[in-house]
């Protein structure tokens, strides 16, 4: 499932080409997670001012409404001015005077959702309940340390929660676990103020990273370019059960907690 780095790289690889474009004309294929929220065809006329992100939904800003884009589980964006014919998984296609936005889905979880403003309760509706931006100076130590104080669940399940920081994903909350050396067991609010500091920076850094190293690639995300990912190469547990720590030489250990599977050392998490 695309995370935030993934989002962001994304966005990164087409938001400066398809500013200013102007939308020609718009088509969906089979139906995604939700509806489009208007009639496809009322976009045509309309211009992508700009593309944002806000946890992992991509905003397109157009001269009127926008556009929010979830990648779903399998989703994923090409732009170009010159796209193949467009295969059984393209699900929704935007061309524009500048190139062509294509959304390929092969599981349908994605979704192409048009609101009138960000204030809308369509969009409200999806966007109004994200925690702090993880990338920006929004995510504020002691809001974050208030957010964990009023959770007992383990802080890996809060972190995925994405409702007091959001985007830190499955893969990228096994790697800031790590590198905070806090348990993925442990109860969030039982950290203490020190080992809180430690994961507000880890979060920070590893995100950081892995969107540098253009998101991770374990079955087929490529950017809206074509580009692969290469942060899974760097994995210091992630996906590595039974290998030795990159740090102590343990053997990395999995459990799965909300039927999602987690990674972790023995001997350098506590």
């Amino acid at each position: 499932m695309p995370e935030l780095p993934e989002v962001e790289v994304t966005r990164l690889s087409f938001a400066p080409a398809i500013a200013g474009a102007k939308i020609r004309s718009a088509s969906l294929n089979k139906p995604l997670r939700w509806p489009l929220g208007c009639d496809v065809t009322q976009l045509e006329g309309k211009t992508v001012l700009a593309v944002r992100r806000r946890g992992k939904y991509l905003l397109l800003d157009l001269d009127q409404g926008l556009l929010l884009v979830h990648l779903g589980m399998s989703g994923s964006l090409s732009f170009s001015r010159h796209l193949p014919a467009a295969g059984k998984h393209d699900h929704f296609e935007m061309v524009t005077s500048q190139g062509t936005l294509r959304l390929n889905d092969p599981r349908r979880f994605g979704a192409v959702v048009y609101a009138g403003s960000e204030s809308d309760p369509v969009a409200q509706k999806l966007l109004g309940k994200l925690g702090m931006e993880p990338l920006t100076d929004d995510f504020d130590l002691v809001e974050f340390q208030m957010g964990l104080k009023r959770r007992k669940a383990a802080i890996k399940q809060v972190l995925l929660a994405g409702d007091v920081v959001v985007g830190v994903g499955n893969i990228y909350a096994s790697e800031a676990l790590f590198m905070a050396g806090i348990r993925p067991t442990t109860s969030a609010a039982r950290l203490t103020r020190p080992r809180i500091q430690k994961l507000h920076a880890a979060i920070k850094t590893v995100l950081a990273r892995a969107v540098e190293k253009g998101g991770s690639t374990l079955k087929d995300f490529t950017s809206a370019n074509g580009d692969a990912g290469h942060f899974q190469l760097e994995a210091m547990v992630y996906a590595r059960e039974g290998q030795p720590c990159r740090v102590c030489e343990t053997p990395i250990k999995s459990m799965k907690q909300g039927q999602r599977s987690t990674f972790y050392c023995p001997t350098c998490q506590k």
